[in-house]
């Protein structure tokens, strides 16, 4: 029995136009990408008819120009041909270079052939705490979430700007070719003269090297760096996945305390190799580390000849006006490592981050960095050196420091008003709080009883070494994906679902429990 020949008679035309349905592209290129997933995916083999313009329009219910228009492209990029009197036709090499599809019955696999993944696997992140945020939480109406990007404020028609002047033919021809171990000239020489400046730091080109993201640069200084006999100082409570990745590499990884004012600077600092600190914005607690302590930590490696991995993020959101200087600023013998994000405070997903280090040591993290992703993508590093030479990064960041400052304001109000058994450190700067829940609230199951009156919260016990009862009452609350006039009725919804939740709690020891008969 012949199998019949897929033709374009065949083909649902309405259910594929709509698979391909995207807001973004026009309806041309909507008719175009539709075909071409039409051929490739075999439904149009090569030699077949396609559709006359006239029978797609109607089948679609769009104007017939709009089809000619999407033909005549399709038969200038190789997957059409045109038959004068005849039409349009599916050109016939078009599958060349693809592999074809072997019938499922001419494979004939052995018996028990399966790999066994878990034995293979020598580790398992997915198994390490993470901070975990509901995937829809940008659909939530009260999202207290961190870092996390906001419609809003992003400067779409500056970024658009800078990625359309990025396509110009110069630019194209100093970015396209592969780097290798390179970065952007002239994003290096925007982070050296614009953005390290305001944070006290000067730094040769040859100190600088980007990453994709702040993430990782913490990877590949835990490569290099750090193995089974390296001694990491971590802030406790810190950042998970500064402590997963160290993790990773070491298990002597060292919790240090932290109280009001961030690192507490004690003799035990001394026995580690790596100290890994966030001093401008501490993390979770938004502390800023003292003048005082800051001195004293560097007196401290100095002596005993230990290294500061300093993550200073947030800088600029510091609501006085006055951030403190980096500690890298202040480091005279080459024992602080600086790594900072030039996109997590308005697109996360942009993934642009920088480390600043001797030379020695940038020029091994470039050669790892080799191995790992050759480098960030090199349109994207001139497009944001554009964003930061014709002002709109400094603009932003001032412009987002107002509106965290009003944010802060009216959730650190909200908080004292509705939930006034919950202790809330002073927020300074940056974009999140963190927030004390009264001794035996379980915030785990609080942000849980939460999502259901639409607010998202971050339990807190994520970011402690040794989670336990001590631990388990605390929350991150961020405020920078959330419009200021929602923060008081999500924060209202939260204190339902607490009292909700305590309500229940009571009456559950309340009651008393029944002895069964024997």
């Amino acid at each position: 029995m012949n199998t019949p020949t897929p033709s374009s008679s065949n083909v649902q035309w309405l259910t594929l136009f709509d698979r391909v349905s995207d807001s973004n592209l026009s309806l041309q290129s909507r008719i175009r990408k539709m075909l071409v997933s039409a051929i490739l995916s075999g439904h149009l083999p090569p030699g077949a008819p396609a559709p006359s313009s006239r029978q797609l329009s109607e089948s679609l219910g769009i104007a017939r120009n709009t089809v000619v228009f999407a033909y005549q492209q399709l038969v200038a990029e190789g997957y059409l041909v045109s038959r004068e009197r005849s039409g349009h036709f599916i050109a016939d090499d078009v599958l060349r270079n693809h592999v074809p599809a072997m019938a499922h019955e001419e494979v004939k696999p052995a018996q028990h052939t399966d790999a066994s993944w878990q034995r293979r696997m020598i580790f398992h992140p997915s198994r390490q705490r993470n901070i975990v945020k509901p995937e829809n939480w940008q659909s939530m109406p009260y999202p207290f979430v961190y870092a996390q990007f906001d419609s809003a404020q992003f400067p779409t028609a500056e970024w658009r700007e800078c990625c359309t002047r990025a396509l110009s033919v110069l630019d194209i021809r100093s970015w396209a070719p592969d780097l290798v171990t390179s970065d952007d000239a002239a994003l290096i020489e925007e982070i050296r003269s614009q953005v390290l400046p305001r944070r006290g730091v000067w730094a040769e080109a040859d100190e600088i090297v980007v990453t994709v993201g702040a993430q990782h640069a913490l990877y590949l200084l835990g490569d290099l760096l750090i193995d089974d006999h390296t001694v990491v100082g971590m802030e406790d409570p810190g950042y998970p996945d500064a402590r997963n990745t160290f993790a990773h590499r070491t298990e002597k990884l060292m919790p240090l305390p932290i109280d009001n004012e961030g690192l507490c600077i004690t003799p035990t600092l001394q026995n580690c190799d790596y100290i890994f600190v966030t001093p401008s914005h501490q993390c979770p607690t938004s502390v800023t580390l003292p003048m005082e302590r800051r001195v004293a930590l560097l007196e401290l490696v100095s002596r005993s000849d230990g290294i500061i991995i300093e993550d200073d993020y947030e800088t600029e959101n510091r609501y006085d006006g006055h951030p403190s200087p980096a500690l890298k600023s202040l480091d005279r013998h080459g024992r602080v490592i600086y790594i900072g994000s030039l996109s997590k405070s308005f697109a996360p997903g942009l993934r642009i981050g920088y480390i600043v280090a001797p030379r020695e040591l940038a020029s091994e993290l470039r050669a790892l960095r080799r191995l790992m992703l050759r480098h960030p993508s090199s349109y994207i590093q001139r497009a944001f050196a554009l964003f930061i030479s014709l002002g709109h990064h400094h603009s932003l960041l001032r412009r987002l420091s107002v509106l965290y400052a009003e944010r802060a304001a009216e959730l650190t109000k909200a908080i004292h008003q509705t939930l006034p058994e919950f202790e809330l450190i002073p927020i300074s700067g940056g974009s999140s709080c963190w927030l004390k829940a009264p001794a035996g609230v379980d915030t785990e199951k609080l942000a849980e009883a939460a999502l259901v009156e639409g607010v998202v919260v971050e339990p807190g016990h994520v970011f402690y070494h040794h989670p336990g009862p001590h631990n388990k009452n605390y929350l991150r609350m961020g405020f920078a994906s959330i419009d200021t006039n929602k923060i008081p009725e999500g924060i209202q919804r939260l204190a339902k679902a607490y009292h909700h939740m305590t309500q229940a709690s009571t009456h559950h020891s309340a009651t008393p429990k029944r002895l069964r008969t024997p």
